[in-house]
């Protein structure tokens, strides 16, 4: 049995339980895995929600590390004992142990930890393939990322730092802001202190940005249009303030015929070996000292139900782990 976080219905943080859950045998292609810390992402907030529906009820968490305890028939990559790590679908990470499809399931480095294993896998990876997979990014371009002092932000600052590209992130408050830039950020603006499009603006001389990141969503959404240069590519990868709503096509030609993407992680990871190479690349940033994970929250599984309100809240910055 494993004590594992659960929702009977979409709704609030309070809708999260602790249960005993069975955790089996692994079947082929799978393994189980005893975790020993699980990652805090928004898509866990859009599935609780309801944002994302899915069937009830519903054990949350994408992404976790920990030691492999078994293996089925026909898994290679992975043996009885490897510290391991992953980001993957279906959801069911806060959990003490489980059993899940073995392809999406990476080898740990020893030199990384299982806090920072479970913290990073989502975000890091989601930062790979922005920068890595999404548009053609190269040294000396300029990427406009929201919410810079983010988990996810705080990795593409340094992320970005180290291949030569000016990153210009926003943030909530000065002391995001502060963060972001003590990442790697080459500017970071407060968007509550006025008009930010403007800002970016000036940074860039009037040109606007290569691309933009963004996973605010409903709230950034027509400024980050607004601060892209003609023929920029705009990347909506979350909705944190809530979906975009609709919007004619036809704006794309009037801005400069500006591109725009909605992808996700989920689709880029499918491949066992895309994932596996993916996640070589993040393993590569954090050992090299180019990417450091900061966790600045910890929380114990039985207290799940506090941390989302805290990352609804806006009150985290780097990343959350949860400890089972």
């Amino acid at each position: 049995m494993a004590r594992t976080a659960i929702i009977e219905a979409p709704g609030g943080p309070e809708q999260l339980v602790i249960v005993d859950r069975e955790v089996g045998e692994p079947g082929p292609g799978q393994i189980r895995i005893r975790h020993h810390a699980c990652g805090l992402n928004f898509i866990d907030v859009y599935q609780r929600s309801g944002l994302y529906p899915l069937q009830m009820p519903l054990a949350l968490g994408m992404e976790a590390a920990g030691v492999v305890e078994a293996v089925g028939e026909g898994v290679t990559h992975l043996k009885v004992g490897d510290r391991a790590a992953y980001a993957a679908a279906p959801p069911g990470a806060y959990t003490e142990a489980r059993v899940m499809n073995a392809a999406q399931v990476c080898p740990l480095p020893d030199g990384i930890s299982f806090d920072e294993g479970a913290a990073m896998m989502l975000k890091g990876l989601t930062v790979q393939y922005l920068f890595r997979r999404t548009t053609p990014i190269a040294k000396g371009d300029t990427v406009l990322f929201h919410a810079a002092a983010g988990g996810v932000g705080l990795i593409a600052c340094q992320w970005a730092k180290s291949e030569g590209i000016r990153l210009i992130g926003t943030a909530g408050t000065d002391e995001k802001c502060a963060l972001a830039l003590e990442h790697g950020a080459d500017a970071c603006i407060n968007y509550r202190g006025g008009d930010w499009v403007a800002k970016v603006r000036e940074l860039t001389g009037g040109r606007g940005v290569d691309v933009v990141m963004d996973a605010v969503g409903k709230d950034t959404f027509d400024g980050s249009l607004d601060s892209l240069r003609p023929l920029g590519m705009m990347i909506s990868f979350g909705n944190a303030s809530g979906p975009v709503p609709p919007f004619n096509l036809a704006t794309l030609g009037a801005k400069g015929s500006l591109k725009i993407t909605r992808p996700t992680l989920f689709t880029h990871i499918a491949d066992h070996a895309t994932c596996q190479q993916m996640a070589r690349e993040l393993f590569d940033k954090v050992l090299s000292g180019a990417v450091k994970i900061r966790i600045d929250q910890r929380f114990p599984l039985d207290r799940v139900a506090d941390a989302h309100r805290a990352l609804e809240a806006r009150q985290t910055t780097g990343q959350t782990v949860l400890l089972p």
